[in-house]
């Protein structure tokens, strides 16, 4: 259950039009609901402003199926990452609004209502780094963050990242995506003065050692400000990034009003 629906339960139980047994009866599965094989925290959406996240990889289909129908019909918003075709199809069958995000490997479900706020900008170092951005962008944008994309300007041709500069200046956060060296987000970091979430990638060649050169790189960074993610933590970074971005957000409204 959202604080929205928390809030309108018991504005209905103020005005009689819901009966105290009655809301008992909905809130009574809310703190989390036993499946045998899985424990699902339906207070996660009050907590922290988005229900629990199914994880697909390493799941069965059943499984699968069974956790997405509860957690979809207890919450507006659902998202599933790693999520292969084959999985995503049973899933899309649950509700008609999820969506498949091919190249993010998720299935997701976004409130009608949703207004994207913020600004969240996605960098790549190269375009075998798109999917690892991909799933940090949905999960971004299905959370509520607004979410711009700027691929392929690694440090192999920086002019292409440097003629871009002012979009890097205008975001509020910025999600640095890159394999091989792992450099980008350092050169992101000593650019901009918002916070840089960097994701090193399995990308590269053998040295790159299934993307812990990258990640060596970025925890070595000699520029301030930047934060680093696990290998192809897509999704970590997206979450972070929409956390951050809100939080300026509200920070933003606040000195308006």
């Amino acid at each position: 259950m959202s604080p929205e629906g928390l809030e309108r339960l018991l504005r209905q139980v103020r005005q009689g039009q819901v009966t105290v047994e009655q809301a008992l009866q909905r809130l009574r599965s809310m703190p989390f609901e036993d499946l045998g094989f899985a424990s699902l925290d339906h207070h996660r959406s009050l907590r922290q402003g988005f229900p629990e996240v199914v994880l697909c990889e390493g799941k069965t289909i059943a499984q699968v199926v069974t956790i997405s129908r509860a957690l979809i019909k207890k919450h507006g918003s659902f998202l599933a990452t790693r999520a292969e075709p084959e999985v995503a199809r049973v899933i899309r069958r649950l509700d008609r609004r999820a969506r498949y995000y091919a190249d993010a490997r998720i299935v997701a479900i976004r409130p009608a209502s949703q207004k994207q706020r913020g600004h969240v900008l996605i960098v790549t170092a190269g375009t075998a780094d798109v999917p690892v951005a991909e799933e940090a962008r949905v999960t971004a944008e299905i959370m509520g963050s607004r979410v711009e994309r700027l691929y392929d300007v690694g440090v192999a041709g920086l002019h292409r990242l440097l003629g871009k500069k002012d979009r890097l200046f205008d975001a509020r956060v910025v999600i640095v995506v890159a394999g091989m060296d792992g450099v980008l987000p350092s050169v992101v970091g000593g650019l901009v003065d918002c916070p840089v979430i960097a994701v090193p990638t399995s990308r590269g060649y053998g040295a790159s050692f299934g993307g812990l050169a990258a990640l060596l790189t970025m925890l070595n960074s000699c520029a301030a400000g930047v934060g680093v993610m696990n290998i192809d933590n897509g999704f970590g970074a997206g979450c972070l990034a929409h956390r951050i971005n809100i939080l300026g957000e509200a920070s933003f409204v606040k000195r308006r009003s």
